[in-house]
């Protein structure tokens, strides 16, 4: 056996974030949630305000650095087998629920083995590859898999993986048990209050099982549906931290330059989100790759990039985002190049059918961008016709597939076999849903690809499977590649160690502190 990871490395990495001043406790800090979440039960709803929420009432066995690196929380320490096959995590043993029961492995096996596994597709999905989870002790848990699962060790942060109390849910409706009005997590706040509308208050956990935190007396969720009312907000003191797409992209340099404010675009490592076009593949112009190509070539994507969005984020090479595990880095980019767009529509014959474009109504940045776009598309000749529509629409029409092209953002989830491959393979082709293959691409090279890559052992095995398939993608161009989105967060200098982690707000807050 052996042990990747010990608490003592783990610290040395969290260090690397800390600040040098000596933390103090007290104050709370208020902070902006958008749009309102239906809930906070982490193993129930999985939408991103939720989460952010959620991650600071329950934990996972595991935390990440902005490098990914796992890092203990509920588990001290863990080893895994030569084979890659059995992962064995200690976990700590004076640990409670918010209700003052004790957090044991039998919750663990609870939550992964039965809540999870009918509560959270993509849960369910990673949880397919393990064979048996067992506790031989209180304090021990074996996850014994199938076959090997190159990013199993990063499936354990809140939101993907929280536990669950096994004494509140077992044997329940979990979806309509009476503490979904209450969590109860282990984490270092809890739930004090939800006054639907306004705000969600958090309060700190005096029982917390890490010594002397958390440091802050609260948090205050402000529910604050207008843009520039948030903006106003940070403005005039009434919140403390702008999380990351809480404010229309060009109110960002002005707040930026505001006294006592800071900025970054850590804490979004785990998630690398990663916009991207759909390509409807199923028919007309767009089932031809050389249109789909062309589309590459004709979109400016630097201009989005350094106008649109305020010079955040990269413009991607290819399918895997520069934050992705095993990206292929001699793949030719797809430059800005419209004759070469030219070229390819007129060598497929092109003949100026019209084409559908599907803005994401998220704002006026993204309207913005479907704007540019269609005017890139049809300097190269390409007729197209915009067909804004509202949230409930948008998922609709790509649920259907009922469209031509579309914009939308995924989550890359650190690893290719977690948040990658569901966008390609063929089996993820399925109506009713606008996150999965909604662009009906199939491959069977690439569906080959992506299942040994997945089940590889080891890393370099992995990689030579993911070189060839993001070649073939690369040609065949099932999606268009647009921005890895950098999503900063906004907030007074005077709060410290605010992002400590590649998951940020979802499960910081417990280092944060005030300076004031």
């Amino acid at each position: 056996m052996k042990k990747p990871l010990t608490l003592a490395i783990a610290a040395a990495a969290l260090s690397s974030t800390a600040a040098l001043a000596e933390p103090r406790s007290g104050g709370v800090i208020d902070t902006v949630l958008q749009p309102e979440p239906p809930g906070i039960i982490a193993g129930i709803n999985q939408n991103a305000p939720t989460q952010m929420v959620s991650g600071n009432i329950y934990e996972s066995l595991l935390r990440y650095d902005t490098d990914l690196n796992p890092m203990p929380q509920l588990a001290h320490s863990w080893d895994i087998s030569d084979d890659g096959l059995v992962y064995t995590f200690h976990l700590n043993e004076d640990v409670t629920w918010h209700d003052g029961e004790p957090f044991t492995a039998a919750d663990v096996v609870f939550s992964t083995d039965v809540y999870l596994r009918e509560m959270n597709p993509r849960t369910r999905t990673i949880l397919s590859h393990v064979e048996s989870i067992e506790a031989p002790d209180d304090h021990t848990v074996v996850f014994t898999l199938k076959n090997p699962f190159g990013p199993f060790l990063l499936a354990f942060e809140a939101g993907t993986m929280p536990m669950m109390p096994k004494h509140i849910y077992e044997g329940t409706d979990f979806r309509n048990n009476e503490a979904n009005n209450h969590p109860i997590g282990t984490g270092p706040f809890k739930f004090e209050n939800w006054d639907r509308g306004t705000v969600i208050q958090l309060v700190k956990n005096e029982e917390y099982y890490e010594e002397g935190l958390p440091y802050l007396d609260g948090i205050n969720w402000h529910i604050i549906p207008d843009a520039s009312s948030r903006a106003v907000a940070y403005e005039n003191g009434t919140v403390d931290v702008l999380p990351a797409n809480s404010v229309e992209n060009f109110d960002i340099p002005r707040l930026s330059e505001l006294d006592n404010t800071c900025r970054t675009e850590q804490g979004h490592e785990y998630f690398s989100p990663f916009a991207m076009l759909w390509i409807n593949n199923r028919e007309g112009p767009t089932s031809d790759k050389r249109f789909r190509q062309a589309i590459m070539y004709a979109m400016d994507r630097e201009f989005a990039r350094n106008v649109l969005w305020n010079g955040l984020g990269k413009v991607p090479l290819s399918a895997f985002g520069s934050n992705a595990k095993f990206q292929n880095e001699d793949l030719e980019p797809y430059d800005y190049d419209p004759e070469k767009a030219r070229e390819l529509l007129d060598e497929m014959g092109y003949d100026g059918e019209e084409v559908r474009l599907l803005p994401i109504p998220y704002g006026e940045t993204w309207s913005r961008w479907a704007e540019a776009v269609q005017q890139n598309l049809k300097e190269v000749g390409i007729e197209v016709t915009t067909e804004a529509t509202d949230v409930g629409g948008w998922n609709q029409r790509l649920s259907e597939w009922d469209y031509d092209l579309a914009f939308t953002y995924l989550f890359q989830y650190g690893d290719p076999a977690l948040g990658i491959s569901r966008t390609y393979v063929s089996s993820n082709i399925a109506k009713g849903s606008p996150w999965n293959n909604v662009e009906g691409y199939e491959n069977e090279r690439v569906d080959e690809l992506f299942d040994l890559a997945a089940t590889a052992h080891p890393d370099e095995k992995r990689e030579e499977y993911y070189q060839e398939v993001q070649e073939i993608l690369h040609e065949d161009v099932p999606v268009g590649w647009l921005l890895e989105l950098g999503f900063p967060t906004i907030y007074r200098c005077d709060v410290k160690n605010l992002v400590t982690t590649g998951i940020g707000l979802n499960d910081s807050f417990k280092n944060a502190w005030l300076d004031r």
